[in-house]
């Protein structure tokens, strides 16, 4: 568990960065151990209702999840015109898995995570998460380093990838998932007009990890878009990037938006919509200062978040 990060039958302590943090009131404790990677706890809170918490950091909780899965899967999805072959990086809980399969263009949807116990104690404890889309026909599963999982495949073989994966913390399992070389090695991978879209850590309790994130990217693809949502559980501005070959979030009109949400039959979002399209992308000038100061990131020289 992240130090000083505490889970136990009242509280939830989440550090923010080594001088703030955050608690969270535990009504019951569903599960809780550790894995080979990293501690799992899965409890009912009194604001949230049900959290998948790891390594004491709140990852997914039923009050909010669907702002943050939505706003991670939708813009990438409608963006490409037709987005057949999908894959997953991270992504345990199934939820981002869940809302990759609403888009009826998707023929296969591979999802790679590198923990298979948090995989199983998931779909266990939080069915109304993934909603049985590990069952879905479409999707195979598969238990292995993203990164090593991603060098295999052959060059332009997938439409959409989406990295789902835990922060960059020193000494965690993430950190090299957001780093030049292996946006260099998915640019390979990605289909002409492939794109990708990662999380990219708080804007405001990480801003410099956000914008050295954004950095990257934009030093692979030639169209790149960060962007933004509040999500209440992370008690901040959460941050995404999305690297493009080709097409450009920011050229959908709300109506082409529409259209497309329309054809692949897509209704009933929480959070996502053709208005919330283009505002999410808008960029104050604080964050725009901090993407002109902000470094790539490489192997070699990788960013962590505060805490």
């Amino acid at each position: 568990m992240a130090e000083g990060s505490k889970v136990n039958w009242r509280v939830i302590m989440e550090w923010q960065t080594p001088n703030s943090a955050v608690l969270h009131k535990v009504k019951r404790v569903i599960y809780s151990g550790k894995t080979k990677y990293q501690e799992v706890d899965i409890v009912e809170t009194y604001d949230f209702g049900l959290c998948l918490v790891l390594d004491g950091k709140i990852q997914s909780s039923s009050a909010d999840e669907k702002i943050y899965h939505e706003a991670l899967v939708h813009p990438a999805m409608l963006t490409h015109p037709k987005p057949s072959r999908v894959l997953i990086v991270g992504g345990g809980e199934g939820a981002t898995l869940r809302e990759v399969l609403k888009h009826r263009t998707v023929e296969s949807a591979v999802m790679v995570d590198l923990d298979e116990e948090v995989v199983q104690v998931c779909k266990k404890h939080l069915p109304e998460f993934h909603m049985d889309s590990f069952e879905d026909p479409r999707v195979k599963i598969i238990i292995e380093d993203g990164r090593k999982y991603v060098e295999r495949l052959p060059d332009g073989s997938i439409d959409v990838t989406i990295i789902d994966v835990t922060d960059p913390l020193e000494g965690g399992p993430s950190y090299l998932l957001y780093t030049m070389e292996f946006y260099r090695l998915l640019a390979r991978k990605l289909s002409d007009d492939g794109l990708f879209v990662t999380q990219a850590t708080s804007t405001y309790y990480s801003r410099n990890c956000f914008a050295a994130i954004y950095k990257t990217v934009a030093s692979v693809f030639p169209v790149a878009r960060p962007y933004h949502v509040f999500v209440p559980s992370y008690m901040s501005e959460w941050g995404f990037v999305l690297g493009s070959k080709a097409a450009d979030p920011m050229s959908l009109a709300p109506e082409e938006v529409r259209h497309r949400l329309e054809e692949r039959g897509i209704g009933g979002l929480d959070f996502y919509s053709p208005e919330i399209h283009h505002r999410i992308f808008a960029i104050p000038p604080y964050l725009a200062r901090a993407f002109e100061l902000a470094r790539p990131v490489t192997d070699s020289n990788p960013v962590f978040m505060p805490a």
